[in-house]
């Protein structure tokens, strides 16, 4: 039990007032050794907790050094919290996209088969692409599946939104889920474009969850948050 400056007087609520007027450095004197360090170390602790706005760095200045309509490279010169300066900070800026997880009346998942030229392989994924300026992100979601398989209408609701690298990267995917979904057209796909649709049930696709066979990072987490959320793990 605490006592106050080494007398019998225990800590109760009924000495609060008289505690609230003593500066906390001569109520330190009053706690054995333990104690004293224990609240210093507390009161150091509490200090340094900063607020989301407090961590926020400072941009001092940007050069853009790249830009493309699909990418733009800009440097900063930042300021951290702690005043340290970096001058040089990269990031690569995106338009925001859009994937979604489509599945049929009959309950099968349209998915994709392509070939990606960044890591050099044909994977399989489910339907992604670009919002583009002045476009809604449901609007989009909605826009790249029927482009890209053909398939429309159903039930539509945001699972997620998700960043593909927070640190280097400034934009978002948003990432949808359409239930109920049907064959509603054909595709037309962008001269540059090679889409296979394929149609998968629920087994085939976990089967490639598990098999790392989805190698698109923002693809795989809304995938697997779906499968989690509808108990299908």
């Amino acid at each position: 039990m605490l006592h106050l400056f080494g007398g019998t007087a225990p800590f109760t609520s009924a000495n609060i007032i008289i505690l609230l007027r003593i500066p906390l450095e001569l109520l330190l004197l009053s706690l054995p050794l333990q104690g004293r360090s224990h609240l210093r170390h507390q009161r150091k602790n509490s200090d340094m907790i900063q607020s989301d706005e407090e961590r926020k760095w400072k941009t001092l200045d940007s050069t853009r050094l790249f830009d493309r309509p699909w990418l733009t490279v800009r440097r900063d010169k930042v300021q951290l919290p702690g005043g340290q300066i970096n001058d040089e900070f990269y990031v690569l800026e995106y338009p925001d996209w859009v994937n979604v997880i489509a599945i049929t009346e009959e309950g099968l998942f349209v998915m994709e088969k392509q070939y990606r030229h960044g890591i050099g392989q044909v994977s399989y994924e489910i339907c992604a692409g670009v919002i583009e300026e002045g476009e809604s992100p449901l609007d989009a979601a909605k826009r790249e599946l029927l482009e890209e398989t053909g398939y429309g209408e159903g039930e539509w609701e945001e699972s997620m939104v998700i960043c593909g690298n927070a640190s280097t990267t400034n934009n978002f995917t948003h990432s949808f889920i359409a239930k109920g979904v049907k064959k509603v057209s054909t595709q037309h796909l962008d001269r540059t474009e090679d889409i296979e649709p394929v149609l998968m049930n629920v087994e085939q696709v976990k089967e490639l969850l598990y098999s790392d066979s989805v190698k698109q990072a923002l693809m795989a987490a809304p995938l697997w948050k779906f499968f989690a959320k509808e108990g299908l793990l």
